[in-house]
């Protein structure tokens, strides 16, 4: 299997507002970014379609690891939270879990590959999160 890194974060102008994200691939020593936005979004909406926009290029099963600053999104994964909500229909404490559609999508992605989520702190030395994040702002702001 290819050992790929995925670094991505996601911003918003207020919450619900315009929304960005950004993502870096690195495959050995070629990098490849993307980014995109919405009009009307959250954050978490935002952290999450970077990760799987970025998984979603992969051609192949692929090892990974993906970096991100959200908690909400590695501790989902890692904390076991999100095979619980699947299991409970997306369904918990009578709601349904918010943003199930991007979740079911990420269930998906990662069935495919072998990914392990990994929590880095946003806003401080990490070059690649740092890129991920200038990207994901200036998609939010393309739209407001």
């Amino acid at each position: 299997m290819k050992r790929i890194d995925i670094y991505t974060d996601g911003a918003c102008s207020g919450n619900p507002g315009p929304g960005g994200w950004g993502a870096i691939l690195r495959y050995g020593d070629v990098e490849k970014e993307i980014s995109g936005g919405e009009i009307n979004t959250t954050n978490n909406r935002m952290e999450l379609l970077a990760a799987i926009s970025a998984l979603s290029l992969l051609k192949e099963p692929c090892s990974v690891n993906l970096y991100s600053d959200s908690k909400y999104l590695v501790d989902s994964i890692n904390k076991g939270w999100l095979f619980s909500w699947e299991k409970l229909g997306f369904v918990k404490k009578g709601k349904a879990v918010p943003n199930t559609d991007l979740w079911k999508r990420l269930l998906n992605l990662i069935r495919v590959h072998s990914v392990v989520f990994i929590w880095v702190k946003g806003h401080a030395s990490n070059e690649y999160n740092n890129r991920c994040d200038e990207m994901a702002v200036k998609e939010w702001k393309k739209l407001k």
